[in-house]
């Protein structure tokens, strides 16, 4: 398959992980499989640790922020082939490429969109071609509307 446009190469091929099932995020999932509390989960969203919760209220800060670090978490699983043991761990462990902190520290310290550069760059880099194939290209709205009826 030629590589495609540098355009398309943010978001995995499919959901690894099964973050996304029937395209709306399960954002509980992404904390747990980065060992998140709700203190981790509010100061990357930006909001108080009160306001942090799963269910058809989840805020728009919260969902677009989890969003955004299953991605992170879904093309590294892409790089991975799929097998999420070797993900968690990638995620766990140190990392002299960054500076000797883990990609998790990483992202509770706030460092996701720097992070995800490095993601995108390695795969680039290695030949792997992070394309959507239609399977998780959901707008934030229409997945904001989706985990409100799911979560009813």
């Amino acid at each position: 398959m030629p590589q495609r446009p540098a355009l398309f190469r943010t978001i995995p091929e499919q959901d690894f992980l099964g973050f996304w099932p029937e395209n709306a995020l399960r954002a509980d999932k992404v904390a747990r499989f980065l060992d998140l509390d709700r203190s981790d989960v509010a100061k990357v969203a930006g909001v108080s640790v009160k306001s942090v919760r799963y269910d058809r209220k989840i805020p728009k800060e919260v969902l677009e922020r989890l969003s955004e670090i299953a991605v992170i978490c879904g093309l590294v699983a892409q790089f991975f082939e799929g097998n999420g043991h070797k993900t968690t761990l990638w995620f766990q462990t140190p990392n002299p490429l960054l500076g000797g902190m883990s990609p998790r520290d990483m992202i509770r310290l706030g460092r996701y969109e720097k992070l995800r550069r490095f993601v995108v760059n390695a795969l680039q880099e290695s030949g792997i071609d992070p394309v959507t194939t239609g399977q998780i290209d959901v707008s934030l709205s229409e997945r904001h509307e989706a985990a409100q009826t799911s979560a009813a």
